[in-house]
């Protein structure tokens, strides 16, 4: 086999149709478009979505609910996963750089405290929020619980 003798297969190329090339071609007049009517005319571009006057599916389709874009989204971290932390690394105080260290959070992210699980230690703990259950069990070992500004 040269590369002077390939070939495509039998049938692999066929010629495009000519169309609106006179009426002995079959395919001339209105070239294949029917008879009148927008799509027959040129200078036709339907909008993105139009589906022909009927009610499109991007109105026919429900919204729900709102998403505030203000709103202040905190990561949650149980006071168990304190108690671990403190054990493990022998802690008095945590803070964010304690737990972004141990990669419980990101730096960027804001956190809440939450009362679930058993604390044992006596703490200082910062975050940006605290719920009421974490902080009467802190306060309760005579810990502190810092609230950081949520905006920071």
């Amino acid at each position: 086999m040269q590369l002077n003798t390939l070939q495509p297969a039998v049938g692999a190329l066929r010629r495009g149709k000519r169309i609106g090339r006179g009426q002995g071609s079959g395919k001339g007049g209105t070239a294949t478009k029917g008879h009148k009517g927008a799509k027959s005319r040129s200078g036709y571009k339907s909008k993105p979505g139009f589906e022909g006057g009927q009610l499109p599916l991007q109105r026919r389709i429900p919204t729900y609910g709102f998403k505030n874009p203000h709103r202040i989204s905190y990561k949650p971290i149980n006071l168990s996963t304190l108690q671990k932390l403190a054990e493990k690394l022998q802690l008095t105080t945590i803070d964010a750089q304690e737990l972004v260290a141990n990669g419980l959070i990101d730096k960027r992210s804001r956190y809440k405290i939450l009362g679930s699980g058993v604390l044992k230690a006596k703490l200082t703990v910062t975050a940006h929020a605290f719920s009421a259950s974490a902080i009467a069990v802190i306060e309760k070992l005579s810990g502190e619980a810092i609230t950081r500004n949520p905006h920071a």
